[in-house]
């Protein structure tokens, strides 16, 4: 009943941009946490960045100053804006956001991932 569905990966040159985006679907209530992980090659998943509700916001430390996240409510969206990429930013970015929906307690949703890749 919930889909939550990213774009805007891709291959992008050292130093270069990427703003991706995920948007969620459903019959939805609320949506609480949303947040950013990446899992690069032969790697486990971690958290890249979050943002609650009211916009508070949190980054992994290498990120820091270098990606924003950020939310649209009214549209279910979240983004993820990386500026200055490197190579060690290559990875699978998935799209997490914890949702309510009727009957239910709140539940942590995934997007299917996308790809970005970085080339020195």
């Amino acid at each position: 009943q919930v889909e939550l569905v990213e774009s805007g990966g891709g291959l992008v040159q050292a130093g270069g941009s990427v703003r991706l985006s995920c948007a969620a679907s459903g019959n939805i209530l609320r949506i609480n946490d949303m947040g950013w992980y990446r899992q690069p090659p032969g790697k486990q998943r971690v958290l890249v960045a979050s943002i609650t509700s009211d916009g508070a916001t949190n980054y992994e430390d290498s990120v820091k100053g270098r990606f924003t996240i950020s939310r649209d409510n009214a549209k279910k969206m979240v983004y993820l804006q990386m500026n200055n990429l490197e190579p060690e930013d290559t990875a699978v970015y998935y799209c997490n956001a914890e949702i309510t929906i009727p009957y239910r307690r709140t539940t942590g949703y995934w997007g299917q991932g996308t790809h970005v890749t970085v080339s020195s």
